[in-house]
């Protein structure tokens, strides 16, 4: 799996700005991308960042990078446990409904827009998603419903952390040393 397309696409979740990020990266072979994704675990558990391929197709893999700690608090929001109750996930607990989320990937049909709760999106933007509602507010990172100026904010900071990621990575920066250590997690 190539550094460079994980900072481009997780920087503000190995910053600890972001709960998770999600990207596509292509593979050789499922064999050689799950030993990838081993190693690069290996490399950043004590940072408190876990990386695993969600679903498999065409030869790209979908990658989610997360902190565990920080999607256990997300999801165990008042908001956030309702809508992913309304989806059939059971208890709010991470591992749980990591696999849950997987298999609604896996499954096929609609991609499941709770997946924004996974990514550490505000449950009052992906509920409007998920609802088809016609009234947006601003369009970045995600689409958002609630509070535009606090997303915005967000969005500049996940831009900034992304440009100088890729630049210390550039400048010989190791992915380990780019990852901040989360103790919570």
């Amino acid at each position: 799996m190539p550094e460079e397309l994980m900072i481009r696409h997780c920087a503000p979740t190995m910053a600890c700005m972001k709960t998770g990020s999600l990207f596509s990266c292509p593979f050789e072979s499922r064999e050689v991308m799950n030993r990838e994704m081993r190693e690069m675990n290996r490399r950043l558990r004590e940072r408190g960042l876990r990386v695993m391929p969600l679903r498999f197709r065409n030869g790209t893999a979908l990658v989610y990078a997360y902190r565990p700690g920080q999607l256990e608090r997300d999801l165990n929001q008042e908001d956030a446990a309702r809508l992913l109750a309304r989806q059939g996930y059971g208890c709010p607990c991470e591992a749980k409904c990591v696999r849950r989320l997987t298999e609604r990937l896996c499954a096929g049909g609609e991609f499941p827009h709770e997946i924004g709760l996974f990514l550490g999106y505000p449950p009052e933007d992906v509920e409007g998603f998920m609802n088809r509602r016609e009234d947006v507010k601003l369009c970045g990172a995600w689409k958002v419903y609630g509070d535009a100026e606090a997303a915005q904010r967000l969005f500049d900071r996940y831009k900034k952390c992304t440009s100088v990621y890729l630049e210390k990575w550039k400048e010989g920066f190791s992915i380990e040393r780019l990852t901040v250590k989360r103790a919570s997690n």
